[in-house]
């Protein structure tokens, strides 16, 4: 319950007051994407160095795409005459909601925004305002500007300026209607150009929807548009302009009572209470209901089922399902654009979009559009013809269909040549391990299916990755469950596959096997203090034992396994019972950072608490034939307080000895040390205290003396630079095997899954 402060204020007003002012003021801040380090970096940054690039733009001004920021920069530009829920605050006051609008678009896209907020309430000065900012944006994005003057402004910029001009509380608002009306007519059976719609509102966006609509296949002759005047119809002539006339209807009818009978589709961008449960009993079988008003619709979703159990309904609240929410569409909207410099968003890039959006709600819900959702899972139906605004495919689907429509319109500048390394290059706003994951998966999809099993076939992460490793062909999974279990959970999951046709269940509480596997695991564990009781117990209660066990039996490939339990006593079986490759001392662990600056490997993050030379050598080894999988040459720098001889304690001695055992053992691997971090990340910094090292450049793999520092040094890595974790990658098991950590993502398990695949390919290649 929302309770009020002593200032008056609820709760949640005092903390969104101290979210805009804390730690700094506002949600924004410019960041230099070039280092400015030294003069000769200030030299090129600004005087006399800028003046290459201006000379070369003003000869070639396409090369502005080239040498600024400008082909991924947006302008949010507001009047704040009709801001969402508060009306007629103002330009000032509007931008707090312009700066929540930038971060989405970076959010979302990783789009850059100025949001600029106008002392301008005439067409024509927003018009002579904002079409001077043409040589600063990719783009410009107006918000939260009234009707009419909203279309004016827009019409007028968009004959004006070569670069794309978008109202989103027009044409965001329209896409995201047309997707939910396009659905929800096929779940109803029905046929957009018979139906009937009216609505109620007739603002920038309801007009847009309709216009949307038409375009589409509705008929003019089936609409009905009423305001805060009722009905708009021929003759009107209080509150009218262009844009509301083209919807006037000849007749005799007046107030929405009077049209509601037999409608199909009512659109409601208007005020709430408005849709009355009598008026929504007069509507035609399975009526779609799009009551969009805000914070409270035209008719609450409970109210509407009491009447109308047949309805589909769509609010623009996050708390009921099918959200009308505009960030589904904009960003994705604008990237697509932006990447082939289109000189507008015409017709058929919202065209494309909607029907993006529409085939993405029929496809299954991926796992982290299902967080957004309580209970269940849902899929295509009457709750949910929408995606959740959340789902992170939604950038794949919508920027190349709305940059093919670009350019096949002819509005493209910078036309892509190859569409699937652009959809590759999109896949780091989704997974940011997609293109480093790129060699990965294509190594495991071309190689022979192997059979995968995971200890943690329960859970939903397990459940969701073993779905699209079978949908993207990398492996044939095996989970390790009660039946009744997954079968009920995939059920909730919304997930189409299926237990004894896509995958294999082991039942730790009932297999056939089960006296096979406790015989083997006392055979291979009982010199290591594992009684027969005690093999018993484990083969019954621990799945990591089963999963292992499988492995050995040949009845799998690679396993999976670390979702519960600690890291230490899944290391233990694992060793126990799969056992450590000849002639390895000991196995090792490789953890991957993807951050956005760079790619870095750490090496041992979780074993070794304080490694020899030899083996600290060793593991390097490991670690450089890991990464060289992900088709990337390691650089190896091994680490330490000592930066070339200039400390003498046994830490750094045991890194230099290591080094010299590396270069004698493993010529060709570039690598040197014991340096600090500073100096492996950069070669200035080297080159100081030591030029004639074997390392050039970047470390991409960076060797720890011990596992303190491993461990300490990647989690604080990771933290704070919103890296993203791939790993642990287990590292000298005598069969393909990974522990993973309880944080570890369903995308981390299909990465982990892909990288098991190829080290047992590539093992049974060997034998």
């Amino acid at each position: 319950m929302t309770t009020k402060t002593p200032t008056g204020r609820s709760d949640f007003d005092e903390a969104a007051l101290y979210f805009h002012r804390y730690p700094k003021p506002g949600k924004l801040e410019i960041q230099a994407t070039k280092p400015l380090g030294n003069q000769r970096d200030l030299a090129l940054a600004y005087s006399p160095g800028v003046a290459a690039p201006c000379l070369a733009i003003q000869e070639d001004p396409s090369l502005a795409a080239d040498f600024t920021a400008r082909a991924n920069l947006v302008a949010v530009i507001s009047n704040g005459t009709a801001v969402l829920g508060l009306g007629n605050i103002g330009p000032l006051a509007s931008k707090p909601v312009m700066e929540g609008k930038a971060v989405l678009f970076k959010k979302f896209a990783d789009i850059d925004v100025f949001d600029i907020e106008i002392d301008a309430l005439k067409v024509n000065q927003m018009v002579d305002t904002i079409s001077a900012l043409e040589p600063t944006f990719g783009g410009i994005n107006l918000e939260d500007i009234k009707a009419p003057e909203c279309f004016e402004v827009e019409e007028q910029l968009r004959e004006k300026m070569n670069i794309p001009v978008f109202h989103d509380d027009q044409h965001g608002t329209a896409i995201i209607v047309a997707a939910a009306v396009m659905n929800g007519l096929e779940l109803a059976g029905k046929k957009l150009s018979d139906v009937k719609i009216v609505t109620s509102g007739a603002g920038a966006a309801a007009i847009a929807c309709l216009n949307l609509l038409v375009s589409m296949g509705a008929k003019r002759e089936n609409i009905w548009v009423n305001d805060i005047d009722g009905l708009v119809y021929e003759g009107r002539n209080t509150l009218m302009d262009r844009w509301k006339a083209v919807y006037a209807q000849k007749t005799d009818h007046r107030v929405l009572a009077d049209v509601i009978g037999g409608a199909d589709v009512f659109l409601g961008l208007s005020a709430a209470g408005v849709l009355k449960p009598e008026l929504l009993q007069q509507m035609a079988p399975n009526p779609l209901i799009m009551a969009l008003a805000n914070p409270t619709p035209e008719i609450m979703p409970e109210e509407a089922r009491a009447v109308r159990a047949d309805a589909i309904i769509c609010t623009g609240r996050s708390d009921y399902p099918n959200q009308v929410n505009n960030v589904l569409c904009f960003p994705y909207i604008f990237r697509g654009a932006l990447d082939v410099g289109a000189t507008a968003i015409n017709e058929e890039m919202k065209m494309a979009t909607v029907m993006a959006i529409a085939g993405l709600a029929r496809e299954e819900v991926s796992d982290v559009a299902a967080k957004a959702y309580p209970g269940e899972t849902p899929s295509f139906g009457p709750n949910y013809i929408i995606p959740s605004p959340f789902d992170p495919r939604l950038i794949l689907r919508i920027a190349p269909a709305v940059a093919k429509a670009a350019m096949e319109t002819g509005v493209a500048t910078r036309p892509i040549e190859d569409m699937e390394a652009y959809i590759d290059k999109l896949n780091r706003y989704v997974f940011r391990s997609g293109l480093i994951m790129k060699p990965v998966f294509a190594a495991s999809r071309s190689a022979s299916k192997k059979r995968v099993i995971y200890a943690n076939g329960e859970d939903e992460r397990v459940l969701r990755a073993a779905q699209v490793v079978l949908e993207e062909g990398i492996a044939i999974p095996t989970l390790i469950g009660r039946p009744s279990v997954i079968e009920a959970r995939l059920k909730r999951f919304a997930l189409k596959i299926r237990p004894g046709v896509d995958f294999e269940i082991i039942n730790p509480e009932d297999d056939p096997r089960y006296r096979d596997y406790v015989e083997l695991m006392h055979k291979l564990t009982g010199r290591q203090g594992i009684t027969p009781e005690a093999a018993r117990a484990l083969v019954r209660t621990n799945p990591t034992v089963i999963a292992a066990l499988a492995v050995v039996r040949d009845e799998a490939d690679a396993l999976i396994c670390g979702l519960e339990g600690r890291f230490e006593r899944q290391l233990t079986l694992v060793k126990q019972i799969l056992g450590v490759e000849a002639p390895l001392r000991d196995l090792s662990t490789l953890s991957l950072l993807i951050s956005p600056r760079q790619t870095l490997f750490f090496t041992d993050t979780y074993v070794n608490i304080d490694p020899t030379a030899e083996e600290i050598a060793e593991m390097t080894i490991l670690a450089a034939k890991e990464i060289r999988r992900f088709g990337i040459e390691p650089k190896a720098a091994l680490l330490s307080h000592s930066n070339f001889g200039s400390r003498d304690s046994e830490s750094a001695a045991k890194m230099r000895k290591a080094c010299n055992i590396l270069q004698q053992i493993s010529p060709e691997l570039e690598v040197d040390g014991e340096m600090h971090g500073d100096a492996a990340l950069s070669q200035i910094q080297r080159d100081r205290v030591f030029p004639n090292s074997r390392l050039k450049g970047e470390a991409n793999l960076l060797v720890f003396p011990n596992l303190d520092a491993a461990n300490i040094t990647m989690n604080v890595v990771k933290m704070v630079t919103d890296a993203l974790h791939v790993g642990p990658i287990l590292l000298g098991a005598a069969r393909p095997a990974h522990i993973l950590t309880p944080s570890v993502t369903s995308r981390g398990i299909v990465n982990m899954t892909a990288l098991a695949v190829v080290e047992a390919s590539q093992r049974a290649a060997q034998k």
